[in-house]
């Protein structure tokens, strides 16, 4: 089982989604935000390897408007043999990719122009792990999207996109079940209709869910996930903040019912995401639960 946090590390004193306005763009300063970014991804992954934690999820922002008509630069060239450092680095120590592209890509979205620059962003992104040389078990993880009135004929566009998406991009791609639209049973269709992995949110399944028992829920994710060319199941952990609004983030992690949650997983493996404020605090703690319950 791995164990890790999402994008950025609040211990070092760098960042890897580092970016600029658009109006100020430019070939030199893509180049120079890029090199930024890409050493502080690097100190991160050194970072989580020094303190056991071997799934990690990539900025978006590691090349600022790569997926934006104004960016014509060959930074895929530029920075070829530094991407593939980073992936020799991650391979070498057995460590987990994924990324996570922002809440503008929308596949089912009834606007033609944002299902393309959708397209396009998740492009990038994919093209950035074929750079590092990482094979499809590191993913890109994505919500199914809007309702717009009519949740039948949203599933449908979804699935109607997935099929013109490029092989790259279908590789990688796996869709996260949320809290307020699209329960555990409407990925399960998308699934049905596409063959696209389920990752596993429990703190969405808690919040949205047609009473499917947590252990149950996520014996029917894992099973979308085929072992050699998609890995063990991704998920994601969090809980809910007391006194807040449903579905609120808790910002450090309650380790008994981190614990409680283990029980569920029955011997299930899975690599474990902290969607939990305080990152890689919260991740500590919850890497010493599992080496006390010999899960890692």
């Amino acid at each position: 089982m791995k164990i890790g946090y999402p994008c950025v590390n609040e211990t070092l004193d760098c960042s890897s989604s580092t970016t600029f306005r658009l109006a100020s763009y430019s070939e030199e300063r893509l180049v120079q935000t890029v090199e930024k970014n890409l050493a502080c991804l690097r100190r991160i992954l050194e970072y989580n390897l020094e303190h056991g934690f071997l799934f990690f999820r990539m900025s978006s922002e590691l090349v600022p408007f790569a997926s934006h008509e104004i960016n014509t630069y060959n930074w895929q060239q530029h920075f070829q043999m530094t991407f593939r450092r980073l992936g020799d680095f991650v391979k070498k120590h057995n460590m987990r990719i994924s990324m996570h592209p922002d809440q503008f890509v929308v596949l089912n979205s009834p606007d033609e122009r944002i299902v393309r620059n959708s397209i396009a962003e998740l492009v990038y992104q994919a093209t950035v792990m074929d750079l590092m040389g990482l094979d499809s078990t590191a993913k890109l993880q994505i919500h199914a999207g809007g309702v717009y009135g009519d949740k039948p004929s949203a599933l449908k566009r979804f699935i109607q996109t997935y099929q013109t998406l490029p092989d790259i991009v279908k590789a990688r791609l796996v869709v996260e079940n949320d809290d307020r639209l699209y329960s555990l049973r409407d990925c399960l269709e998308l699934n049905a209709e596409t063959g696209i992995p389920i990752l596993f949110d429990n703190f969405h399944h808690e919040c949205l869910n047609n009473n499917e028992p947590m252990a149950e829920a996520l014996q029917l994710a894992s099973g979308t996930w085929h072992p050699e060319k998609d890995g063990v199941l991704m998920m994601d952990y969090s809980s809910q903040s007391p006194g807040e609004r449903k579905g609120k983030h808790i910002t450090s992690i309650e380790t008994d019912l981190f614990r409680e949650f283990l029980t569920h997983l029955n011997g299930l493996e899975v690599d474990i995401m902290l969607e939990i404020k305080d990152k890689e605090a919260s991740c500590l703690r919850a890497r010493q639960v599992l080496e006390e319950l010999a899960l890692v």
